[in-house]
């Protein structure tokens, strides 16, 4: 904001006291300014007016006289007379200046200019005033509203330092439990896979007795229709040795009746043929090449008897201690699953 008062210059020229006398006065420009205002700063300083003047030039000679100009603080202007007038103003500053005559007496056009200058002055002055007291407030207002949005005192965050330090140990604590239950886990499913495969290897090992055993229960069938055909193989030994022990008698019989109703005549002949001592050798030789095969069929029999009877008795103890150790096995994987799947769950 600047006011300017444009070049105001008045001369007069008076005699008197049998002298001459002169005198001018220019008031070549008069700047009411500097002029700006500045916003307050954050620390609640204030703007500045500042009045700035040039006078320029005064000169004068002659009896009584005078040229003054004078530069005044105060809130407040004047107006003076007898050779010389002033006007000052100030608020940070001030300007005046000076113009009078030698007898005190001014022209009326320049009295009017002068009253003219002063009346813009006391406006000028007012509006001063105005924005002075509108700058105060303002600053007031301005101060009042930073108190308002300043920053408040500095909290305490110790005690969410601490919840952080305890939430942060949770943390961990449950990172290192999570790693312990995947460690166990992992534990867990490597037993189940051994298990898994001690059970497919018994299994195996439990198809192939069951395959044994069906093997063996095959020749057990073989050896009990070799049994019976060797049954029925003495069966019929047995009856044909009756039948031929029957013939034998009828022939020896037979033999003796004509033995009996003969007569001999030559007392120098051969002996005869003792059939009697014949059948009873080829008895004899029959009867023990039938008990030897007898004896042999039953010992063979018997023996591969024994020997399948062992051999089912073995099969059947292996089959069940495997069967025993498929449940345990079963049980466990079943205990394992649940375990696992607990874990998993939770």
């Amino acid at each position: 904001m600047s006011t300017t008062v444009r070049q105001y210059s008045s001369s007069t020229s008076l005699k008197g006291f049998g002298g001459l006398g002169g005198g001018s006065s220019r008031l070549s420009s008069v700047r009411v300014g500097g002029g700006g205002y500045r916003a307050p700063s954050v620390h609640g300083g204030s703007g500045s007016y500042s009045v700035s003047s040039r006078i320029v030039s005064g000169l004068g000679s002659g009896y009584g006289g005078s040229y003054c100009s004078s530069v005044g603080g105060g809130l407040g202007g004047g107006f003076g007379g007898s050779y010389g007038a002033g006007f000052g103003a100030g608020f940070g500053g001030g300007f005046g200046g000076g113009f009078g005559g030698g007898d005190g007496i001014l022209p009326a056009g320049e009295k009017e200019t002068m009253q003219n200058l002063n009346d813009r002055l006391a406006v000028y002055l007012d509006k001063v005033r105005a924005l002075e007291e509108a700058n105060t407030d303002l600053e007031v207002k301005i101060r009042e509203w930073y108190k308002k949005q300043g920053p408040g005192p500095d909290r305490d965050y110790s005690p969410y330092y601490r919840t952080i330090e305890e939430l942060r140990n949770k943390i961990l604590a449950a990172n290192v439990e999570n790693a312990n239950i995947v460690l166990q886990i992992d534990n867990a499913r490597l037993a189940a896979d051994d298990f898994r495969t001690k059970f497919e290897t018994e299994q195996a090992l439990r198809l192939s007795v069951e395959a044994d055993i069906n093997g063996l229960r095959r020749v057990l069938d073989e050896l009990t229709l070799a049994r019976a055909d060797l049954e029925m193989q003495i069966e019929n030994l047995k009856e044909e040795l009756a039948y031929l022990k029957k013939n034998h008698e009828e022939e020896m019989n037979a033999l003796r009746g004509q033995v009996g109703g003969e007569i001999s005549v030559e007392m120098d002949a051969a002996p005869g043929i003792d059939l009697t001592k014949i059948l009873a050798e080829m008895r004899e030789q029959y009867e023990s090449l039938a008990d030897k095969n007898r004896r042999d069929a039953e010992q063979w029999f018997f023996s591969k008897t024994e020997e399948l009877n062992r051999e089912v008795a073995i099969n059947t103890e292996q089959l069940q201690s495997g069967k025993t150790e498929i449940t345990e096995l079963r049980r466990t994987i079943q205990s394992l699953e649940i375990d696992l799947q607990s874990q998993l769950s939770t």
